[in-house]
């Protein structure tokens, strides 16, 4: 998902239960005076989170975990993402295995909850069939602020790799994979418009206290997004998309590099954080990829991201994504003559691209509310408005 990280969990009940967003609600933190500018996320987690989680990995895990004493504990914050915070819990070197047990393990904790309740359990049932299946990492314990995971040795794709050919033509496989994954879910494809009409009616119920985010709010406000959103259902309503089984958020911090296969040209890679997985299009699939190749949130002070919008993928770089994705998802593509085959790449392009316009529009919305309720030290208005400018440039390039 994405996901930044603070200093542990809050001592408040809804903080280390995670915030729960519903459609007439919002659970917010409060505003502060501070503008954040010069704020450096620490490195190390607080007292209390550290026993918690020393407690979950007792409770869950088996083994060596069961008589380990929590000063042997040993727990470091992994950075990486835009709304849970990750932790790496591990065995010292000095403790022995009983037995199978893992001697590392990845503790999620929940930060702002914007997909509901509901979402939230399938979520963890689709963590443990794509486990099952070795299509993610183990799911090791589950409990309502967070879980445990496998621990998988590698590191998360920069956002400039993603653009690399054969990185760009592994993701497009492992995207077509996940498309032709039958789940056991809801296949109508209610949840974006559904997502998008909840989050614009908790927007439009809003209020902030910092003057910066009241001033973007409300240049953000003038833009009558409703208005927007309209017209957006009925651009997408008349561009055809298959529907799918989706990611909802291929982006560089959820597509792992696996340690020891760095040089491959296959099979390198693992796609993680399947909180917003859904039946859905899979133009948005697509395009909200693409839209992440030019956003990069490896920075560590205020407000914690970059933007290159020149880094969109070319139209050549588009047909090389389409032509891995569709030899793997289509059986037939790869016996079809060349002329047939860009036939079909190409009228991918107008697919893809349209439905680019709502991952600006979802995420926009999205950063908009975390800026209200989130704990977590990061830019979201800033980000807010970086989504929604993209949203109008690329309007504007499409002519629609």
């Amino acid at each position: 998902m994405k996901t930044k990280f603070i200093n542990g969990v809050s001592s408040s009940p809804s903080m280390s239960l995670g915030l729960l967003v519903t459609e007439n609600s919002l659970e917010v933190q409060p505003n502060t005076e501070n503008d954040c500018k010069d704020i450096i996320r620490p490195d190390e987690p607080d007292q209390q989170t550290k026993h918690k989680a020393y407690l979950w990995c007792k409770e869950f895990l088996h083994g060596a975990w069961k008589s380990l004493t929590e000063d042997e504990f040993k727990i470091t914050i992994i950075r990486g993402g835009l709304s849970n915070m990750l932790f790496l819990c591990a065995l010292p070197d000095q403790i022995s295995s009983d037995g199978d047990e893992p001697r590392n393990v990845l503790l999620r904790i929940y930060g702002a909850i914007l997909q509901g309740a509901e979402a939230m359990v399938l979520e963890s049932v689709m963590f443990a069939i794509l486990a099952e299946r070795e299509l993610g990492p183990k799911l090791y314990g589950i409990f309502p602020q967070g879980r445990l995971e496998q621990f998988v040795p590698s590191r998360k794709l920069d956002t400039e790799e993603l653009s690399i050919p054969s990185v760009s033509a592994e993701i497009a496989e492992k995207v077509a994979k996940f498309h032709g994954m039958r789940m056991p879910f809801n296949k109508e494809p209610k949840w974006l418009f559904g997502t998008m009409d909840k989050y614009m009616n908790q927007v439009l119920s809003l209020t902030f206290t910092r003057e910066s985010h009241i001033r973007m709010f409300t240049k953000l406000m003038s833009c009558n997004l409703p208005q927007e959103i309209e017209g957006l259902k009925n651009l997408l309503e008349a561009t055809h998309s298959p529907v799918v089984f989706c990611h909802n958020d291929c982006q560089g911090g959820n597509i792992l590099l696996l340690n020891g296969r760095e040089d491959s040209d296959r099979q390198k890679l693992m796609l993680i954080d399947f909180e917003y997985s859904s039946y859905n299009y899979r133009g948005f699939d697509i395009g909200n990829h693409f839209c992440e190749w030019m956003y990069d949130y490896n920075h560590d002070k205020h407000p914690f991201f970059k933007v290159h919008t020149k880094n969109y993928p070319t139209k050549a770089q588009q047909l090389h994504f389409y032509g891995q994705y569709l030899s793997e998802f289509d059986k037939g593509f790869d016996n079809l003559s060349s002329a047939d085959q860009l036939k079909l790449k190409e009228k991918m392009v107008e697919e893809v691209n349209r439905f680019a316009l709502a991952s600006h529009f979802f995420w926009g919305l999205w950063a908009v509310i975390q800026a209200r309720i989130s704990a977590i030290e990061f830019g979201y208005m800033e980000y807010a408005m970086a989504r929604f400018d993209a949203f109008y440039d690329l309007k504007k390039k499409l002519g629609v």
